[in-house]
């Protein structure tokens, strides 16, 4: 049965709207410090579900360090981070995580679909378990989803960049996340391979939320919704366009942005030498 909500029914629509919307990710006054050296100040930013968001900054910035305290692998200094209203620690199952290429031992003897098993593992559980059945057929699933299944038997060393990346791609799926983290997922990759992550990702995305960070400026104007800026602290958070004066807060220098058919930045001679700054 319908029934007819007569006299302020449009404010009806909009409360019940707003309680629809929940919030992924929730970080509040949140500072991280390694020893003395700070590596993120005082950060406020609200991710909420369904969301893409880009995170861009300069090399030092905060950027691995945010996804790290989202994830809950380091703890604030000060402040606080949820994950749909829970402790990081205790969201681990909604959350998929694709770490940069570099922090992987390519030379590891497994195959991808064993890498893509690990993702499989219950916390807790012997690194030497027997995988089901059903966790083999998944995983292959996984690797059919992001293209890769082909090369289910190969040793991880025989793979491209872009390969190496979408397994890993589906290694974070394998949780079934909500929440989707990834740390430079087109570092290393050829622009073939970059194109097909970011069209997989925006087919993802009809599906969970997703937090990029990237250098990569066409995934932040033609890929993600919204963008971060971090360079320590948040600089900026809105629509994914990046103009001159957020680009000059963010980098420390001035900066040019120019579009050539690809949105790309050419950063400004400033005292000190005549160079520009590192991005």
């Amino acid at each position: 049965m319908v029934r007819r909500n007569d006299g302020g029914s449009g404010a009806a629509v909009a409360i019940k709207a707003a309680r629809e919307v929940s919030t992924a990710v929730r970080i509040e006054d949140l500072s991280v410090h390694y020893g003395q050296t700070p590596a993120l100040e005082d950060v406020n930013l609200t991710v909420v579900d369904g969301e893409y968001l880009g995170i861009i900054g300069p090399n030092g910035g905060g950027k691995s360090t945010l996804l790290k305290a989202i994830l809950g692998l380091v703890p604030p200094t000060n402040g606080s981070v949820t994950i749909y209203g829970k402790n990081p620690k205790k969201s681990k199952s909604a959350i998929g995580y694709v770490p940069q290429f570099a922090m992987l031992d390519k030379k590891f003897p497994i195959t991808v679909l064993e890498v893509v098993l690990t993702g499989r593992m219950q916390p807790g559980l012997t690194p030497f378990m027997s995988f089901s059945k059903d966790d083999r057929q998944i995983a292959y699933q996984l690797l059919e989803r992001v293209g890769v299944a082909r090369l289910a038997g190969r040793q991880i060393a025989e793979l491209s960049g872009g390969e190496f990346q979408k397994m890993l791609i589906a290694r974070a799926l394998a949780v079934n996340p909500r929440l989707m983290l990834l740390d430079e997922p087109t570092a290393s990759v050829d622009p073939s391979s970059r194109q097909q992550i970011y069209d997989l990702l925006a087919e993802l995305n009809q599906e969970m939320t997703i937090i990029l960070v990237t250098h990569d400026l066409m995934a932040i104007s033609a890929q993600v919704r919204s963008l971060a800026c971090l360079n320590g602290r948040l600089v900026y958070h809105g629509e994914p366009e990046l103009n001159e004066n957020v680009a000059n807060s963010l980098y420390g220098c001035p900066v040019d942005l120019i579009a050539h058919g690809v949105p790309h930045r050419v950063l400004k001679e400033h005292d000190g030498g005549g160079h520009g700054c590192e991005c």
